[in-house]
């Protein structure tokens, strides 16, 4: 039954690693090493930054919106490489791919947890 629990309610730990993760996906270009162009880099950072803001925003005052703009920032991750162009070539697209599915699963289940949440709920949870 503890099991059930922990998928239903939205805890303090997922928006941590939703800002951890936010953090790993700026510092890629830098760990990896293998970064094509700037534009490559720029697009890591950039939503590097809006996936820590996102999980620190959700940190500080839940909504629902968030784990969609959350969902959004991990399908472009993941699909970046074929856009803009670097999907044959280093480590890079390894790193992205696995990183924006994280990105997706963790903003699904946190989705799925505030789904049924009335607004005041939404609202409690935030006051933590």
């Amino acid at each position: 039954m503890a099991g059930i629990r922990l998928f239903n309610v939205h805890y303090l730990w997922e928006d941590c690693v939703s800002m951890c993760l936010g953090a790993l996906i700026v510092l890629t270009a830098w760990i990896v090493g293998d970064v094509g162009s700037q534009t490559v880099a720029a697009n890591a950072t950039i939503v590097g930054i809006l996936v820590l803001a996102l999980g620190a925003a959700e940190f500080l005052d839940l909504r629902r919106w968030e784990e969609g703009l959350e969902t959004a920032c991990g399908l472009w991750l993941i699909a970046s490489p074929f856009i803009l162009g670097y999907a044959d070539a280093g480590m890079l697209r390894y790193w992205h791919f696995v990183l924006g599915a994280a990105v997706v699963l963790l903003a699904m289940l946190e989705l799925r947890q505030d789904w049924t949440l009335s607004d005041a709920e939404l609202t409690r949870h935030s006051a933590r």
